[in-house]
């Protein structure tokens, strides 16, 4: 896809007060996104090619659980930006417990402990895009 047709498109977002426009075509999958519906910039977003073989992830122990994201959206570890995160390495958690927080269309998604546990890893950097699925957090369940 070219410049040109990027233009058309973002253009089009602006007239129809679009946040976001997904297309797929014979180079690739195309996103665009832009922050408001009347003010914000436009940007493309490539799209990882089919053919490219992701990593594999480190599989999850047995007695761990895993936190993923529900959502497409950016993760945010602590509820403000110089407070201190809501949970590290090493802090037991209890079911219920605000784990993080997702963004998504500027609205705060609180994601919670599903178990009792520890955590063992936090699997994203604070500020990073998620996608639905992603792995956030691993918890060691507790034993009794």
């Amino acid at each position: 896809m070219n410049e040109t047709e990027i233009r058309k498109y973002a253009e089009l977002m602006r007239e129809l007060g679009l946040t976001g426009l997904e297309f797929t075509g014979e180079s690739g999958k195309v996103r665009l996104e832009r922050s408001a519906p009347v003010a914000g910039s436009v940007y493309a977003v490539p799209e990882a090619s089919p053919a490219a073989a992701a990593p594999a992830e480190n599989p999850v122990p047995r007695d761990c659980i895993s936190v993923k994201s529900p959502l497409v959206g950016v993760f945010y570890a602590a509820p403000a930006e110089n407070a201190a995160p809501y949970v590290t390495i090493g802090d037991r958690v209890k079911k219920g417990q605000i784990l993080c927080i997702v963004e998504a269309m500027k609205l705060m998604n609180e994601i919670t402990a599903e178990e009792d546990g520890i955590i063992t890893e936090v699997c994203v950097t604070n500020g990073q895009m998620v996608e639905y699925g992603k792995e956030l957090f691993r918890i060691k369940k507790e034993t009794l």
